[in-house]
């Protein structure tokens, strides 16, 4: 608890207990009573020492994880007694008092499961209002860190309530983070990232195809005939795997202005895009063209080899190759 007084002392113990109902894996509801310590303090010579007990009514929701964990968020209404007693530190004389009143909490833990149905988590919640509303002579609130132990229990008897233990106590045998009813992949590497039904995600494989060394002169978006053998060969490449679309990247050398350069650049893109599809029969929708300008050269500096060297372009072709998305 904390407290606006000063001189005070926090005891740090608290404890709880709690039952609950879970509707499906993710939901549920807890009823418990909870004591939340105490504290003392001095103050115009009256010694204090004030407790804050009472029953909690909650909603938690509770998100699996992998291998066993899983993460916990609850918010709920306590409904609180706060009970004072003091001393008189002058006259010796003895007191106490109390108020009731409703105050709200948060919380939020992470658990793991040592079986099907026994949970250890570490608990956070955060009470606030608890105050005397009676007098007004306190306000205060509390910050619970803690661990709880928990047990859930299945229903036996009919087949029906054998399936409702199944669905209490789900398992997920290839630890991918989805369970075994919802699995339909179920023996994916452990390595592998998984979609909602537990399956393999894959990505498409991009790599750059040479295309030999196709520069520019300075200014210039012309291709040179002497370079339509490096396209041809890039033809070839795509109609020998018709399923494959192809990125023509266009680049400028640090020459000018960057915005003149980013529009070169272009051109430059759309010059070979427009061989590949009118002279060597490249389906247009396989064929994308786009200029970078200055922005990624491969050779850094501002010597005439440099620049020469970054007026190219670059053709990146993405297969239908699949590989596994890793964690």
């Amino acid at each position: 608890m904390t407290q606006k007084f000063e001189h005070y002392h926090d005891n740090p113990y608290a404890w709880d207990i709690f039952a609950g109902y879970m509707f499906n894996d993710y939901f549920g509801a807890e009823i418990g009573y909870r004591d939340l310590g105490n504290a003392d303090w001095t103050t115009s010579g009256i010694s204090n020492d004030a407790d804050v007990k009472g029953t909690t009514l909650g909603l938690v929701g509770v998100w699996p994880l992998a291998n066993r964990w899983s993460l916990s968020a609850e918010a709920g209404v306590m409904y609180y007694t706060l009970e004072n007693s003091q001393h008189d530190t002058v006259s010796g004389a003895n007191g106490s008092y109390s108020s009731n009143d409703f105050a709200p909490y948060l919380g939020a833990g992470v658990g793991y499961n040592f079986t099907d149905n026994l949970k250890l988590q570490a608990k956070y919640r955060r009470y606030e209002n608890l105050d005397d509303t009676d007098f007004n002579t306190i306000e205060a609130d509390s910050n619970y860190w803690g661990l709880e132990l928990s047990y859930r229990f299945g229903t036996a008897a009919a087949p029906v309530a054998a399936a409702a233990v199944v669905a209490a106590a789900p398992v997920d045998s290839d630890n991918d983070g989805v369970y075994d009813d919802k699995d339909q992949c179920p023996a994916t590497p452990a390595t592998h990232k998984v979609d909602s039904t537990g399956c393999t995600i894959y990505e498409n494989v991009k790599q750059q195809e040479d295309v030999g060394s196709i520069q520019f002169a300075n200014d210039s978006a012309v291709v040179k005939k002497e370079y339509y053998k490096s396209i041809e060969k890039l033809a070839n490449y795509l109609n020998k795997n018709p399923e494959f679309t192809v990125e023509i990247a266009g680049h400028a050398s640090n020459v000018g202005k960057p915005e003149y350069n980013m529009v070169l650049s272009d051109k430059r893109a759309d010059a070979v895009a427009q061989i590949l599809v009118e002279k060597y029969g490249i389906s247009q929708s396989r064929v994308t063209s786009n200029g970078y300008g200055v922005t990624k050269p491969i050779v850094a500096g501002d010597s005439k080899e440099a620049h020469a060297a970054n007026r190219r372009i670059e053709a990146i072709v993405t297969t239908t190759t699949k590989q596994p998305v890793l964690k």
